[in-house]
């Protein structure tokens, strides 16, 4: 099974921003954790981010003709904001996974309309890192060959 995930505007500040929210672990640390469970589990998985939009569209498009399976996404602040990455998850009509560390739906009021989440099967939020392997290891459960 081949898996990308996709990470928005400011996780690779993760450690450094709001750690009352997001914690002290790293981009780094979150990389290392997938790439470790991704090995483990047999997935093979491209983990990307970018804080600018076009390069996640670019990304979600490139995913569909590299024969990818499956997406797991943390649009970020895209979230709120982004019809583009939408329009390029509704495009490729790839199996995805909406992926927030925090609680969105406890945050402010701007945060409770997810674009990106209406071509996603599946939310997971509030569940730090961990929300990564749940995402993962649903999709491999449901989708692999």
């Amino acid at each position: 099974m081949k898996v990308l995930v996709i990470n928005g505007p400011n996780l690779n500040m993760l450690g450094i921003r709001e750690k009352h929210i997001y914690g002290t672990e790293t981009y780094a640390d979150l990389k290392n954790m997938i790439h470790d469970y991704c090995q483990k589990e047999g997935i093979e998985v491209d983990i990307f981010q970018s804080n600018h939009e076009g390069a996640l569209v670019d990304h979600i498009q490139t995913a569909y003709f590299n024969e990818t399976d499956a997406i797991v996404i943390n649009p970020a602040a895209y979230t709120h904001t982004s019809v583009a990455i939408l329009d390029a998850l509704k495009a490729v009509n790839l199996p995805a996974v909406e992926v927030h560390l925090s609680d969105v739906g406890s945050r402010e009021d701007f945060r409770q309309i997810s674009y990106a989440g209406m071509a996603c099967e599946k939310t997971i939020t509030g569940k730090g890192f961990q929300g990564y392997i749940e995402a993962l290891a649903y999709l491999k459960e449901k989708y692999q060959k």
